[in-house]
């Protein structure tokens, strides 16, 4: 049994049932229950060859059309037992008989809908990975390494609030594309790799819409896990991107990436995941980190930062600013920008050291360690005061 199929047909069969009258959050319900039935009923399916059972019933012949059959008994099932007898009972009536699913994609309107803008991030996050994603709440919930009660009530809550939104209302692209790279940034844990999870869904919103910046986000998103293997030591150490062996690189994650990019912005709609992507782009095309094209790089910031108007951005800026044109003006670049942005001091510290202020570069690796957001940027920072330290003069 494939799992990998059952997922990719999660968003399809909820389109259907919603399409035929059934509430979003008890569609999704439904659709969760075919789903443990297809785990426990397909490894022990027949062979193809049996003539007595029909195609929609079959779920070797037809995964899509079993699952749609199941799902829609679920459903009449829990609305029988509903105090909506009137109700209840048009829905008997519209029961559809056996046959080949509709064709109809509805994948574009669940992203819509689970990326609502009544949602909190988390919320959307957590609906789409299970509504659109086929995940399970166990699932999500150690990917997120909360207890799965807390997820369940947050994924019911969400579905709540959803609930009444019209299913064919136009969407928003852009607060989609914030959902799924909410989940590419999460990395891996638990048993599901959220970020070859947040791919696979960013290529079917790609093939479900035609749109610059979903393949912006798709190109980043490549281009980026490109250099996962890498970004670690053995030991679970961060390894900076001037120091991570580029031998290790996926060069077919980066070649797609880069041929994905280079399709969208010869498009002339330039938007913020493509711009972030030209500049991943560029750190991927340097065979060594010496010969990483800065000047490029500060231009695509400066792009970024006319789209987005973002500190971070332009926090950023001011690495490549100092790696361009010199420490002293990636500093003064660094200057205009309020001190309490995250990994403001830690910039600052990279900046002096390269300046040769190494007492100031010290203290201002120290203090960002407190001020680090994570154990392991923690470690790291607090090596790198230590290594300049012991270069002092006692």
């Amino acid at each position: 049994m494939n799992e990998a199929l059952l997922r990719s047909l999660t968003p399809s069969v909820l389109g259907i049932l919603v399409r035929r009258g059934a509430d979003f959050a008890a569609a999704e319900d439904a659709v969760q229950d075919a789903l443990v039935e297809a785990l426990r009923v397909w490894p022990a399916a027949p062979s193809p060859s049996s003539e007595r059972r029909s195609s929609r019933e079959d779920p070797i012949r037809n995964p899509k059309g079993w699952l749609v059959t199941v799902a829609w008994r679920k459903f009449l099932d829990a609305t029988r037992a509903d105090a909506a007898r009137r109700r209840r009972e048009d829905l008997v009536d519209e029961e559809p008989p056996p046959g080949a699913a509709p064709a109809v994609d509805d994948t574009l309107q669940l992203y819509f809908l689970c990326a609502h803008p009544s949602l909190t991030p988390s919320s959307a996050v957590a609906l789409t990975l299970r509504a659109v994603g086929g995940l399970t709440t166990r699932q999500i919930a150690h990917a997120y390494l909360v207890p799965e009660a807390t997820m369940a009530q947050r994924i019911s809550r969400a579905k709540r609030t959803v609930s009444g939104v019209r299913f064919d209302q136009p969407g928003d692209v852009a607060t989609v594309l914030r959902v799924l790279y909410l989940v590419f940034n999460e990395g891996y844990s638990g048993e599901v790799d959220l970020a070859a999870e947040a791919i696979r869904l960013t290529r079917q919103l790609a093939a479900a819409i035609d749109h610059p910046e979903v393949a912006g986000l798709l190109a980043l998103m490549l281009l980026h896990h490109a250099r996962r293997a890498t970004r670690t030591a053995p030991d679970g150490s961060l390894v900076p991107l001037a120091e991570q062996d580029r031998g290790r690189w996926d060069t077919e994650a980066i070649a797609e990436g880069v041929e994905i990019l280079q399709a969208a912005l010869a498009r002339d709609r330039l938007g913020e995941y493509q711009a972030q992507a030209a500049i991943a782009a560029l750190h991927a095309d340097a065979p060594t980190a010496e010969e990483t094209d800065w000047v490029q790089i500060v231009e695509w910031y400066d792009e970024l930062a006319r789209l987005t108007d973002s500190p971070v951005v332009r926090l950023n800026r001011a690495v490549a600013v100092g790696e361009a044109d010199g420490p002293r003006a990636g500093l003064a670049a660094l200057a205009s920008l309020n001190d309490t942005l995250p990994r403001h001091t830690a910039v600052a510290a990279y900046l002096h050291e390269r300046d040769g202020d190494l007492a100031t570069a010290a203290r201002l690796y120290a203090e960002a360690a407190h001020k680090a957001p994570n154990l392991a940027e923690r470690d790291y920072l607090t090596r790198q005061a230590a290594r300049l330290n012991a270069r002092l003069p006692r």
